[in-house]
């Protein structure tokens, strides 16, 4: 708020004040969670409520504007924001089914959720499952309903603090440690794609290649190389060397030519 000025909150409703303190969700993730009308109605009154200057800068909301999606992403189905915040927010236990990119049929799971995050424009739930936690995309959760039990969540962890421990074990936990070579033309691709899994080697580099270390979860991640081709040598260690080869391999038989009759 500007100096001198204030703004009286009892021209809020709980709802509009409520909407305002959730902060860094842009105007598509709103809608998604049903709060957009709330929130634009606080903002309207907020605005109205700030003193009109001859001299004043361009108000921040026209000549900034956020947009959180990812580039090319495709519309999310399965589970909303909106369907799911109620339950989040009276505290029940969650009985889900998901469905894993890892597992073959969905899973029923009963979770003690702590709510809902969204990062580079997808939402998650965040939970405990059996007191560990977990991380849920909610385009997988095909379907789910209340437990008639309230939530029981670890003392002293929040949703903010489950949340940044589980992207930290995620950003940095790894099973294997690739090192390679990328041509000095593909090193701007790797890094969008592999992220902070990826740490160049500032001592070994050339006019025509970076050597780099890329760390993955599982020895099965590193087929994540294979559309960079011969723009990317792994030296080792050898059952990457050896997976990658046997990868190639059934991609060149799966393209080869049909024998001719």
């Amino acid at each position: 708020m500007l100096p001198g000025s204030g703004l009286d909150l009892a021209r809020l409703t709980p709802g509009e004040r409520d909407h305002l303190s959730l902060t860094g969700l842009d105007e598509r993730q709103r809608e998604e969670l049903n709060a957009s009308v709330e929130s634009r109605r606080a903002l309207s009154k907020i605005a109205a409520a700030q003193p009109r200057r001859v001299h004043e800068l361009l108000p921040l909301t026209d000549v900034v504007h956020v947009d959180s999606r990812p580039w090319r992403q495709a519309r999310a189905f399965g589970t909303t924001p909106a369907s799911l915040i109620g339950a989040v927010r009276r505290g029940r236990r969650l009985w889900i089914e998901y469905d894993s990119p890892r597992e073959s049929c969905p899973r029923d799971l009963v979770v003690d959720p702590y709510g809902l995050f969204a990062k580079a424009g997808i939402w998650y739930l965040v939970a405990d499952c059996a007191r560990v936690p977990r991380m849920y995309r909610l385009e997988r959760i095909t379907t789910w309903k209340e437990v008639d039990q309230p939530r029981r969540i670890r003392k002293s962890q929040t949703l903010a603090t489950v949340a940044a421990a589980l992207i930290a074990q995620w950003e940095h936990n790894h099973a294997i440690e690739v090192s390679a070579t990328i041509d000095q033309s593909q090193i701007e691709r790797a890094q969008r794609i592999f992220g902070l899994r990826l740490v160049r080697d500032d001592h070994e580099e050339s006019a025509t290649g970076r050597r780099v270390t890329i760390r993955f979860l599982h020895l099965e991640d590193v087929r994540a190389l294979l559309p960079f081709g011969s723009a990317i040598t792994v030296h080792g260690p050898t059952e990457a060397r050896a997976h990658l080869r046997d990868l190639a391999t059934n991609l060149a038989h799966h393209y080869a030519p049909s024998p001719t009759s």
